[in-house]
């Protein structure tokens, strides 16, 4: 079996032949939220019923056969495109949050921020032993978020199948932290810069 970085490596790239009609339906808004970032806003894809379904099959499409068992949602997008990929999947949906938002025993993963430290977390009985679980969201940055996220699959005493991204931004390194920590990543298009 391939390595998860090889199986990066020869996943298509996602610059290299993007959906155009996805790439097309992502909303750029320019000094968001600070200036100098053009913010990635998947509002609008989600918005069109077209955009979302191909969205959604192409986060799962390579995942289909690889008997996943859950799917785990980053907060917030990763809340909208994880549950429809859960459906789509016929699997459970497990939410990944911000600390303090989930009612019952919970587990956190810290991870830096550009100033400071913040915390996500999943109920303590979300996931366990034998689960095989693909995380979603909309979009990989830094990767910080996500590599939290996989970090909690794991102490759960799952294993991460692969994280799934519609969007990444290749110059911040999000993806190769990943691929560095054995996660395969797919990603459906590309955008350069922040």
């Amino acid at each position: 079996m391939s390595s998860p970085a090889a199986l990066h490596q020869n996943a298509p790239a996602p610059d290299a032949a993007p959906d155009r009609r996805l790439q097309h339906l992502v909303r750029t808004i320019p000094d968001y939220p600070r200036p100098g970032v053009m913010f990635r806003d998947i509002t609008t894809l989600i918005a069109d019923p077209a955009g979302l379904a191909g969205a959604v099959e192409g986060l799962i499409a390579p995942f289909r056969a690889s008997g996943v068992t859950l799917v785990a949602g980053i907060e917030a997008r990763g809340f909208i495109l994880g549950g429809a990929a859960a459906l789509a999947l016929g699997v459970g949906f497990v939410p990944i949050r911000k600390k303090g938002k989930l009612p019952a025993k919970t587990i956190g993963q810290d991870y830096a921020l550009e100033y400071g430290v913040d915390t996500i977390e999943v109920h303590a009985d979300a996931i366990g032993a034998g689960d095989r679980v693909l995380v979603v969201d909309d979009l990989i940055a830094t990767g910080g978020t996500a590599a939290a996220a996989v970090d909690l699959v794991r102490r759960s005493g799952g294993t991460v199948v692969a994280a799934s991204f519609v969007i990444d931004l290749p110059e911040l390194g999000g993806a190769a932290r990943l691929v560095a920590r054995n996660v395969h990543v797919h990603t459906l298009i590309a955008f350069e810069g922040e």
